[in-house]
């Protein structure tokens, strides 16, 4: 070796010492190496989020109510009513005519009261801390003014309101200080063929051969494309993958993505996605572990961390043929709030906008009242951890724990009219109790090594809030 070729190597070794060491070893595209990776602290501490679906659906926003699980989305309108024979008679062909397909509803989606800000000062003042919009839902139709190729006349940017919305949306979430995601749908009813129905195809025979993307480009020309494209343009906190079921992660090249996302993304160490990236991989692999409507709540647990997602009724999309009934009080939602904190996990609440960018007035109420709530106890719910003792104890089901620090939650759906046990604290810890939002004493003794709080009595002025109540359990020594 020569003497100038010996100085190169040692130049070369001398900067290699000075640089950072890599914060990690690079993500290989195999699900024993994706999930080693840590969830990003944000998402186990941020505890509720808002689920925004909003599309071309939104236009005839309409599903038959139904009892069953799922059978109520409006989301899907384009597969289970305009490309469903019984339902597309009664239903679509009525009022909109038998040679309107469903691609004609593009033009219609005209959001034209859609405000930004107005939609962020709404998410803040529930209490949200992180934002999920689906920038594209099954029907492929997308939010934003996309690049790939095969969706050149299938985009926000130039059908309907020519506006890029998930950017602008973007922009205002984050300045309320607020995370932003997307939801994309990896299959599209257009392209992909299923076994789940008996013609191959979610939609009429015409719509697949006018629009089907070739299944050897779909990927790499599409799918793949658009995440990658959402990610360098917007740089979403959270991906919440779907409609994953119909292939295979290899199929969607989901390892592939997931250890660029991992190793290349411009915001790697903040980004967090969900598990749903190819068939059997929920509850399995990818990210946080997701529950919807609460139907697989078994996949779920405090042992990783989890997110279930649910409307404010049957429905994720706007459904106009929904009533009051089929809405849930504001006190149910706080408790189901509460329930799923209690347990490990994270609230994707939705909301279901209106075809002209409108937030119905009711779903606004609920968001309006969750944030009241929060705003007197929220610390029993952001950064919080499920308190096992509490739930190993066989607790009455109106009280919930959680855990944080020093600090034990107890969480009562109903204003306890008994003295209750507080597992888990001994006297030990010389523990204090006080009822977050009131300044009125709250009477407690130890019986039995065990720490038994006596509710104090209340008149209505009294009350801290609707809904639930908070009693925090200070331990001093642990």
């Amino acid at each position: 070796m020569s003497f100038l070729s010996s100085i190169g190597w040692w130049l070369i070794g001398a900067l290699v010492a000075v640089l950072p060491a890599r914060a990690q070893t690079p993500y290989a595209p195999t699900w024993t190496s994706l999930d080693r990776r840590p969830i990003p602290a944000w998402f186990t501490d941020a505890k509720f989020g808002i689920f925004i679906h909003w599309g071309v659906y939104s236009v005839p926003a309409y599903r038959p109510v139904s009892p069953r699980p799922y059978e109520t989305y409006a989301e899907w309108y384009g597969a289970d009513v305009y490309g469903n024979a019984a339902l597309r008679q009664s239903f679509h062909d009525k009022n909109y005519g038998p040679t309107f397909t469903y691609r004609d509803f593009g033009p219609l989606f005209r959001v034209e009261l859609f405000d930004p800000a107005r939609w962020a000062d709404l998410f803040a003042r529930a209490g949200a801390r992180y934002v999920v919009l689906t920038a594209k839902h099954h029907d492929g139709y997308c939010l934003w003014p996309t690049t790939a190729p095969y969706k050149q006349q299938w985009h926000s940017g130039v059908v309907g309101p020519k506006r890029d919305l998930a950017g602008e949306l973007a922009q205002a979430v984050r300045a309320r200080g607020l995370k932003m995601g997307f939801y994309y749908s990896l299959l599209e009813w257009e392209s992909t063929s299923t076994a789940n129905r008996p013609s191959g195809y979610y939609l009429p025979k015409a719509d697949i051969e006018k629009y089907r993307i070739p299944d050897a480009q779909y990927v790499e020309k599409n799918s793949l494309w658009q995440l990658k494209e959402l990610v360098t343009t917007y740089r979403p906190a959270l991906l919440f993958a779907d409609g994953e079921w119909d292939r295979s992660a290899a199929y969607w090249r989901s390892p592939e993505f997931l250890a660029w996302l991992y190793n290349e993304a411009p915001n790697k160490d903040e980004v967090i996605v969900n598990d749903r990236w190819g068939q059997g991989t929920r509850g399995q692999h990818g990210g946080y572990y997701t529950s919807e409507y609460a139907s697989d709540n078994e996949k779920v647990g405090v042992q990783h961390p989890w997110e279930e997602s649910r409307g404010m009724g049957q429905s994720y999309g706007f459904n106009r043929a929904e009533n009051i009934e089929n809405y849930s009080t504001s006190a149910q939602l706080v408790h189901q709030l509460i329930d799923i904190v209690s347990r490990g996990g994270n609230l994707l609440l939705n909301i279901g906008p209106a075809a002209d960018g409108t937030i119905p007035v009711l779903m606004q109420e609920r968001l309006v009242d969750i944030g009241r709530w929060l705003a007197i106890n929220g610390e029993a719910i952001y950064g919080t951890r499920a308190w096992a003792p509490g739930a190993a104890k066989g607790a009455p089901q109106s009280l919930y724990y959680t855990a944080k620090g020093q600090d034990v939650y107890v969480l009562t759906t109903s204003w306890p009219t008994a003295p209750f046990v507080v597992a888990g604290v001994p006297a030990a810890s010389h523990p204090t109790v006080t009822l977050l939002g009131s300044a009125v004493p709250v009477t407690y003794t130890t019986q039995r090594g065990q720490l038994l709080v006596q509710p104090p009595v209340l008149t209505l002025a009294q009350a801290p809030c609707q809904f639930a109540y908070v009693f925090k359990v200070h331990r001093a020594d642990r």
